[in-house]
């Protein structure tokens, strides 16, 4: 499976949501909180071309984009071809 990460904020409820798809899929991912780790924000805007919203999902190499993203690629069928290794 290939490595997922996402941005995302504590109070941010389309983060909460992107997370459990994943969770519910059993993807492994990791987090970057941009509120607690603030610097970590211009990184998150560049890997984005421009996205400063969270969150911000990367499957390996590719950004899925936000939350919506996510769910229309899981609705699609689209998702788990995305995630294999």
């Amino acid at each position: 499976m290939k490595p997922v990460e996402i941005y995302t904020s504590p109070l941010c409820g389309f983060c909460h949501a992107a997370k459990r798809l994943l969770n519910e899929k059993g993807v492994d991912f990791s987090e970057v909180d941009v509120l607690k780790h603030a610097e970590r924000k211009s990184e998150m805007i560049q890997r984005a071309n421009g996205g400063r919203t969270v969150p911000q999902i990367f499957i390996g190499d590719v950004h899925v984009g936000g939350c919506d993203d996510l769910y229309a690629l899981e609705r699609a069928g689209k998702l788990d071809d995305l995630l294999a290794a």
